[in-house]
């Protein structure tokens, strides 16, 4: 019988060999491509010594093809939780040295068991995905495990703030995970992701495509609007994550996190009284005005280079977390197509979710027109804004900056769909539709008679304008609040900020809206 000291030594010489991964030879090959390991990734994000892992003796038990002689260390994915920040955080590492850290059965298992782990205790989860995919010789196993992992995070979803980290390649079935958690980090040179890798692209579908046009940052940041942000490497991913959870509370419970920014609540800001050109059709920089207006200028802007017609972030106010959904007129004229009330819809649903105000700066002339977008299906996708804006119970603020027409009007968060407050800087137009449009429904008979078409066009069209082209009428009928100078425009939100924090909503129970998706 073994004595004591040979047990202690015989555990202590396992937990090692599990904890070397695949090994130095496959780690210094990771370093080569410009990657870190699994658990340098996880010192590295975690505060120093804060970091406790569970499942480190979970094994396989496959013995098809092999199995039963392969060494899986950790079955091939690091889970456990710790501090970030100061903060709890659970933490899902995938390892590309052990096995290519192949998703069979247990890895399956220690993935869905940390996300029901995160759900149960109210702290975010974290996933860090480097995987070369299914684990075929598993067969129904991993299959099955697949499963495990969706629902589980699917549970989880409005609980805790779930965020993914793409360092490495996600193919297959496992890619729907990092898409479905609630944002999505991608490195620019080593993460990949798609539902089927090029080979099988080709196998299935005929088609000739490369890795990096199928599957890379641009595939999913620009054109899929997958992708939240996009980074250069491991450090910088981990990094963003951070910045990304200091606005986020721990779970739907609690309020978002306030942090100290220096910045007086009261501050004006005299540029913007200058900010918005003579000509209504003449473009700004609506991201100048964001940052102008919000704690030291910083906003973490989200899906940057998708839908790029509508700004979407987190910024605070007077150390406040707060989301910011925005148009901008500098891109297609700040107009809501598919893709951009998809992008927004989802991130005010988000916000909404986990007690986060939202603040709407608009400049709209209105939803996307054209046979294209209608047979795409702007109206159900153009909805999506609508049930978020109505279904929202955070304070809900607007500012009316320039146009406020047609079905952007209430798209972009007014009186009507449930904003607390709405102000408007006195250059607002906000109206049903343009002044031109209108006149020449209006008064086409008149227009089309007429000696001069063009005197009694321009005529009508002047007439329009100084009646609704304005916030004035809003104003009357209450539907704006107030009508105050752009410089105010800080002072306001803080103020609307401070008498909104403890709003309350009661409705009847349901289990949820019936969105359009």
């Amino acid at each position: 019988m073994s004595n004591t000291k040979e047990v202690i030594e015989k555990y202590k010489a396992k937990r090692e060999k599990i904890k070397q991964m695949g090994g130095p030879n496959a780690i210094e090959q990771r370093h080569k491509a410009g990657q870190w390991s699994a658990r340098e990734r996880i010192d590295y994000f975690f505060d120093p010594g804060t970091f406790t892992e569970i499942g480190l003796f979970v094994k396989h038990r496959t013995t098809n093809f092999g199995m039963d002689k392969r060494e899986i260390p950790a079955e091939g994915v690091i889970t456990g939780y710790g501090k970030v920040n100061g903060r709890p955080v659970v933490a899902i590492a995938e390892d590309f040295t052990a096995m290519a850290g192949t998703f069979g059965e247990y890895h399956g298992k220690k993935f869905a068991r940390a996300l029901e782990f995160a759900k149960d205790m109210g702290y975010p989860c974290i996933s860090m995905n480097d995987s070369g995919g299914a684990r075929l010789q598993e067969g129904m196993d991993t299959l099955e495990a697949y499963g495990w992992l969706f629902r589980s995070q699917i549970l989880a979803s409005g609980i805790v703030p779930q965020i993914s980290m793409l360092m490495g390649p996600c193919l297959g079935g496992q890619a729907y995970h990092p898409v479905m958690q609630d944002f999505l980090i991608q490195c620019r040179h080593t993460g990949f992701m798609g539902i089927a890798g090029p080979a099988f692209v080709k196998t299935q579908v005929g088609e000739e495509i490369t890795l990096e046009e199928l599957s890379g940052w641009t595939a999913h940041a620009v054109r899929s609007g997958q992708t939240h942000v996009v980074v250069e490497n491991d450090q910088e991913a981990l990094d963003t994550c951070k910045q990304l959870l200091s606005f986020l509370p721990s779970n739907n419970k609690d309020k978002p996190p306030c942090i100290d920014t220096q910045d007086e609540a009261d501050r004006t800001v005299p540029e913007l009284d200058n900010m918005i050109p003579d000509r209504p059709n003449q473009p700004f920089d609506m991201l100048k005005v964001i940052q102008l207006v919000v704690d030291d200028g910083y906003f973490f802007e989200l899906l940057k280079d998708h839908a790029m017609n509508c700004i979407i972030g987190f910024a605070r106010f007077n150390s406040r977390p707060v989301g910011i959904v925005a148009n901008r007129p500098a891109h297609i004229g700040g107009v809501i197509d598919i893709d951009a009330a998809d992008k927004m819809a989802r991130f005010i649903r988000f916000c909404d979710l986990f007690n986060i105000p939202l603040i709407s700066f608009q400049d709209c002339p209105g939803y996307m027109i054209g046979s294209e977008q209608d047979w795409k299906g702007i109206l159900r996708h153009g909805a999506k804004l609508l049930y978020a804006w109505a279904d929202a119970t955070v304070p809900l603020i607007s500012i009316m900056v320039r146009k406020s027409y047609a079905g952007a009007h209430y798209g972009m968060l007014d009186k009507s769909i449930g904003a607390d407050l709405v102000f408007a800087w006195p250059t607002a137009q906000v109206t049903i539709v343009g002044a031109e449009t209108a006149a020449s429904v209006i008064f086409a008979k008149e227009i089309r008679e007429a000696k001069n078409p063009k005197e009694v066009s321009a005529k009508r069209i002047q007439e329009y304008q100084e009646l609704y082209e304005n916030p004035y009428m809003g104003a009357e009928r209450g539907y704006i609040d107030d009508i105050i100078m752009p410089s105010d425009t800080r002072k306001m939100i803080n103020r609307a900020l401070d008498i909104l924090k403890n709003k309350t909503v009661a409705r009847p129970w349901r289990k949820y809206s019936n969105i359009n998706l």
